[in-house]
């Protein structure tokens, strides 16, 4: 049985990933970021591509380097969070040690990847929480009723295909710029 901070934190995630809409991301307020700021001493702007200069006699990293400490911390991210999903299919330690290892290698370039198509698939957000919820259901009553991997794996592609396939249906409505006022009647 999976540790029981997971399936606490896989429901979290899943009812988060929900109910919360329309929310404003805040760089300033990542862990990484702050934890950056305070310990490495760093310009107030980007100096090209160099992810350090040397300035008074001291190495500065820049924001470019920031940003590529932020993109490895998210790949931390990303393979903590497969977690719960590898649960959801297998308990055997191989499989879920090497699939976090793929993820920190793979999902980096799929999230850029989808990050483009994020906009046009609305539905994905609670998709990705009805998955979550589904996995931590499963874990939680793992211990009475073992649910087969092939019955798993066919939930959540349902899920995941279902999201895409209503987004694509049923697109997010484009807002239109106002329409201009009639000219005033001549006199």
């Amino acid at each position: 049985m999976p540790v029981p901070a997971v399936v606490g934190t896989t429901a979290r995630v899943g009812g988060k990933l929900f109910f919360e809409r329309g929310a404003v991301v805040h760089p300033e307020r990542n862990l990484a970021y702050r934890a950056f700021r305070r310990l490495v001493p760093a310009t107030d702007g980007y100096r090209g591509t160099r992810l350090v200069v040397r300035e008074g006699g001291r190495l500065l990293a820049t924001p470019l380097f920031l940003v590529l400490v932020t993109i490895e911390a998210t790949d931390v991210v990303f393979a903590v969070d497969s977690v719960p999903a590898v649960f959801a299919v297998t308990d055997d330690p191989f499989i879920v040690y090497t699939s976090n290892i793929f993820a920190i290698l793979g999902l980096r370039a799929l999230f850029f990847l989808l990050s483009g198509a994020l906009g046009r698939l609305r539905y994905l957000r609670p998709g990705l929480a009805a998955v979550l919820v589904f996995v931590g259901v499963k874990m939680l009553i793992a211990e009475w009723w073992h649910v087969p991997i092939g019955v798993s794996l066919g939930v959540i592609a349902g899920i995941l295909a279902g999201a895409i396939a209503v987004s694509v249906a049923r697109p997010a409505p484009t807002s239109s710029p106002p329409a201009p006022e009639p000219p005033p009647p001549e006199a």
